[in-house]
């Protein structure tokens, strides 16, 4: 048994005791929650799982809600960097899996609404994602793959408010700050009968701290819930996203860095390296519950285009503007489906996913980010994936309860060759596997729950990560497989008077695992490495000071290794045993301060740590941690203008003006792996709302 699950049964077999001696209930009693990220309603206060919940006013209050690195800030075994580049998203990891990711998300499901945001290939997109508007996020952490099958070592469950709690409600939101960032929005709701429907359109501006740092954003986004009875709803999403304009100022070198740390890499401004894309979904949900049983099925389609001017060479000859043009031309559809059946005692949950994926791309030299329509690589990707699963929850006795699963995903993915003068790289894979879960909790007392389980997760290269082949030509990557991992975890959870946290332990074996070798210009190269061994500590806690004053507190503890992986360099083989796993940092902690201050006033304040973190396998390039810390404050007032209620803010991030790196490029050509963050920056903003028919 390795030394995390010793620990933690330790840890549960001194916790009832412990929390006895804490002293009845007083001040205010911090509410148990449910739960439906693992894909049956669980309350949290026993649920033998690590499951955060993040609420409305946590994700929005006093915040400009662009990014998931402050929303998410206190949820523990998440790190997410923010690369301040709109071009390649923000870096986020669960326990060390979505490490790899130099752009996008990987390895971790993200489900908005019900619907997968995260394609039958592994790879995750938040492009419909529009934080002013999620309700409630739900985060399960650790690995999942018997649950949602591909890409599982963590879950991100977003939620949406449709139906308002009034006949009908208009809300206008302007947020203004640093770096010429502006965003507007405006929201309507009306509730008739069974019917609650809602509309939403933003846009949203900056001109980036850094160098060719622009990005624009709009949104429009159409909700309704029909109630057709009280055992049934039926819901309707449609989303619609245009980006026209993400520029990529790049990764730095250290030499940049210290010369100007906003400035953004020479060859990105010189090649115009920028992204634009469009995307709309829509999709279509039913929800039934009869006497001891539950049924959610959800079907959805979603169509998306890109543009990718990148600063990734063409093959020679090349100009000193030759870039690389990514083209996209993109059709998904899916369904899911999952019954619960209650069994007098155990709980059966059980059902399917299936999706798929079809892509157009195109690769062509560019002069300056102007296509120039030689193409590089012209080929149609497709991917189907199938994952019938079944779960079982059973109260043995009556403070024990027993959880199992099963899954099978099969993944296939095909190529179809159309530039043939290099010869034809058309072809097919089918990748497949079995995942697996199995634990336990113990319901201490009302208060206190402890659990042990163990997890697998199944990941496959994306789509990107195939086509990328360090040559050049088409086709898919046949040196780059699936990787498979195996997660032991205990953890315990309490709830008593003033004080509510989660401890966790786990221990992570991964082989085959999938790692960024070469970073050239904004292209990445992929491969297997052999085994990694992730290990690591959680702790978030949450305690009343007072009835107007919450202190919180998160702790992230990660320990990854690699334990065989060889680098061959010509008739060179470097032996990386024992070497760290780039770009995660051993701690990150979190502290805030939640103030009620009367009279409708709040305040929030924030500090953040985070310890140093290497940047390549060979471990040579070590990038400093954030010294003594970040620091950001927010204030905001909630009140009545009449009968209608107004919300300004005013936020502070980085007040002191602490120089660090928020994020790293793995591996990056020629020592460029610095993605510096902003220094001081501060927003205003206020939100306005009008209710019809209640004046509540």
């Amino acid at each position: 048994m390795s030394s995390a699950p010793r620990f933690g049964i330790l840890l549960i077999a001194m916790s009832p005791a412990w929390l006895a001696a804490q002293g009845p209930d007083s001040t205010r009693k911090l509410r148990d929650l449910s739960v439906t990220v693992t894909r049956t309603a669980e309350g949290l206060g026993g649920l033998g799982a690590s499951v955060s919940v993040v609420d409305s006013a946590a994700l929005r209050r006093g915040r400009v809600a662009t990014g998931l690195d402050e929303a998410l800030a206190f949820v523990p075994g998440l790190i997410t960097g923010n690369r301040w580049n709109y071009s390649v998203d923000q870096r986020l990891t669960i326990r060390g899996f979505g490490a790899r990711a130099n752009f996008g998300i990987r390895g971790i499901q993200v489900i908005l609404d019900g619907v997968p945001q995260t394609l039958p290939d592994g790879q995750s997109t938040l492009t419909n994602l529009d934080l002013s508007r999620v309700d409630r996020v739900e985060v399960l952490r650790g690995a999942a793959s018997a649950l949602y099958g591909n890409a599982s070592g963590g879950v991100l469950a977003f939620t949406t408010r449709v139906v308002p709690t009034v006949p009908w409600h208009v809300e206008a939101r302007g947020e203004t700050g640093s770096f010429g960032t502006s965003k507007a929005q405006l929201v309507a709701a009306v509730r008739a009968g069974p019917i609650g429907a809602t509309i939403a359109a933003s846009q949203f501006s900056t001109n980036g701290f850094r160098q060719h740092g622009r990005a624009e954003q709009r949104r429009l986004s159409v909700g309704a819930d029909w109630f057709a009875s009280g055992s049934t709803t039926i819901a309707i999403r449609l989303a619609s996203a245009d980006d026209p304009r993400a520029e990529n100022p790049g990764a730095l070198t250290f030499k940049e860095l210290a010369l100007r740390r906003d400035s953004a890499a020479a060859n990105n401004i010189l090649r115009g390296a920028d992204k634009r894309a469009t995307q709309s979904q829509g999709s279509v949900g039913v929800r039934h519950t009869g006497r001891g049983w539950q049924l959610e099925a959800t079907a959805w389609g979603l169509t998306r285009t890109l543009d990718n001017p990148l600063a990734t060479p063409p093959p020679a000859p090349a100009a000193a503007t030759s870039g690389t043009w990514v083209g996209i031309d993109r059709l998904v559809w899916g369904g899911r489906a999952a019954a619960t059946i209650d069994l007098g005692g155990p709980r059966l949950t059980t059902g399917f996913d299936v999706q798929t994926l079809r892509d157009n791309r195109q690769n062509q030299r560019t002069l300056a980010g102007i296509p120039t329509g030689a193409l590089l690589l012209s080929q149609r990707e497709r991917v189907t994936a199938v994952g019938p699963f079944a779960q079982v929850i059973w109260p043995m006795r009556a403070r024990v309860t027993a959880r199992a699963g099963v899954r099978h995903d099969a993944t296939r993915f095909t190529v179809t060759d159309a530039v043939l003068s290099d010869g034809d790289a058309s072809g097919a894979r089918t990748l497949a596997s079995w995942s697996g879960n199995a634990g336990f909790g113990v319901r201490w007392s009302a208060h206190l729950t402890g659990w042990s389980s163990i997890t697998t997760a199944f990941e496959t290269p994306t789509t990107t990560e195939l086509a990328n082949r360090p040559a050049g030509d088409g086709g898919f990557n046949p040196d780059l497989g699936p990787q498979r991992s195996v997660s032991e975890e205990i953890g315990i959870r309490g709830n008593r008077g003033r004080l509510r946290f989660e401890m966790a332990l786990y221990h992570t074996t991964t082989r085959d695992a999938i790692v960024p070798w070469r970073e050239v210009g904004g292209r990445t190269y992929f491969r297997n490495a052999g085994a990694t061994r992730t290990r690591g500590g959680e702790f978030s806690g949450t305690l009343a000071l007072s009835r107007s004053l919450e202190l919180l507190g998160a702790w992230t503890w990660t320990d990854a290794i690699f334990t065989r992986y060889r680098v061959q360099d010509g008739a060179t083989i470097d032996t990386l045993d024992g070497r760290r796993l780039a770009g995660l940092p051993a701690h990150a902690v979190r502290l805030g301060l939640r103030g009620e201050l009367g009279r409708g006033v709040t305040m929030d304040l924030d500090h953040a740590f985070t310890a140093s973190q290497f940047a390549d396998d060979h471990n040579t390039i070590r990038v400093a941690g954030w010294g003594g810390g970040v620091t950001g404050t927010r204030l905001a007032w909630r009140g009545r203008l009449g009968g209608n209620t107004a919300e300004p803010f005013v936020a502070a991030t980085n007040i002191f003006g602490r120089q660090y790196v928020g994020s790293v490029t793995l591996n990056g050509a020629n020592g460029r792996v610095l993605e510096p963050s902003a220094g001081r920056a501060i927003y205003f903003g206020v939100t306005l709302g009008v209710n019809g028919g209640d004046n509540r």
